[in-house]
C-alpha cells in the first residue's frame, strides 16, 4: 500500500515556503483568488529556476503537493520535502508509486503541482510532456495556470542559479479551465488532443502574464 502525502504537512510546508519565499525576494502575488477554494486542482507551472516549486507553494492559497524529480530528495532536504507532502517521482519510468500517489491528492480533493515541461527549460510552456493531460482527464480535476517571473538581471545573485536576494518576483495565477473534451475518453488520442488544448491556454497565459507584469523573459 502506498502511503499517502501527508495534507497537514504540505499546510506546515506552505507557511514554510511563504515565510522563506517573503524573506529573500519580494513577491508580487497576481490572481490567487482564481484558485477554486475547495475541491481537487491541478497547479500547472512553468518551469525556468529552482525556487519555482517552493516560491508557488508558499504564495498560493492552499496547501499544494507537487511531483518533483527523485533526483531533489537527497539526505536531510529528501526528508524534509516528504515531511511536507511533495511527491518523489522517478521521470525515466512510469512511477506507478508517484501516480498513484498524485491520483489520491486529487481523489481527496487536494491540490497537485505539475511542472508540465517536466523539467527545467525556457519556462515558456512549448514543451509539454503528457503526465498532465493524463492526470487532468483521469481526475476531471481543473487546471490552474501559473506563471513565475522573476528579474533577469545578473548583479546581485549569490548563487548563479537564483534571482538577487529582495528582487521582485511575479506569480500570476490564471483562470481554471478543463482539459477534456467533456467525453470522458481516455485514449491515446484524447490525451494528445488534450495536451494540445493545455498548451493553447498555458502559452495564452504566459503571454498574458507577461504582458501584465512588463516582463518579457523568465528567470535565467
Amino acid at each position: 500500500m502506498t502511503d499517502a502525502p501527508s495534507a497537514r504537512g504540505a499546510e506546515v510546508g506552505r507557511r514554510i515556503g511563504v515565510g522563506l519565499m517573503y524573506g529573500l525576494w519580494k513577491p508580487r502575488v497576481l490572481g490567487a483568488w482564481r484558485v477554486p477554494a475547495t475541491g481537487p486542482v491541478i497547479l500547472a507551472v512553468n518551469h525556468s529556476h529552482v525556487i519555482d516549486g517552493p516560491m508557488v507553494i508558499g504564495v498560493a492559497p492552499r496547501p499544494s503537493h507537487f511531483l518533483v524529480k527523485k533526483e531533489a530528495f537527497v539526505g536531510p532536504l529528501g526528508s524534509f520535502m516528504l515531511s511536507v507532502g511533495q511527491l518523489k517521482v522517478d521521470r525515466s519510468t512510469a512511477d506507478r508509486t508517484a501516480i498513484t500517489q498524485a491520483l489520491g491528492v486529487l481523489e481527496s480533493g487536494g491540490v497537485l503541482g505539475i511542472f508540465p515541461e517536466g523539467t527545467r527549460g525556457e519556462g515558456d510552456f512549448a514543451s509539454l510532456r503528457a503526465g498532465l493531460s493524463y492526470f487532468a482527464v483521469r481526475s476531471g480535476a481543473p487546471i490552474v495556470p501559473v506563471a513565475v517571473l522573476g528579474s533577469t538581471e545578473r548583479r546581485g545573485r549569490l548563487v548563479k542559479a537564483l534571482p538577487p536576494l529582495r528582487s521582485r518576483v511575479d506569480v500570476v495565477f490564471g483562470d481554471p479551465f478543463e482539459a477534456g473534451d467533456g467525453s470522458g475518453r481516455r485514449t491515446r488520442k484524447a490525451l494528445d488532443e488534450a495536451t494540445v488544448r493545455i498548451q493553447k491556454q498555458l502559452a495564452a497565459h504566459l503571454e498574458n502574464a507577461r504582458h501584465l507584469t512588463g516582463r518579457r523573459a523568465t528567470l535565467e
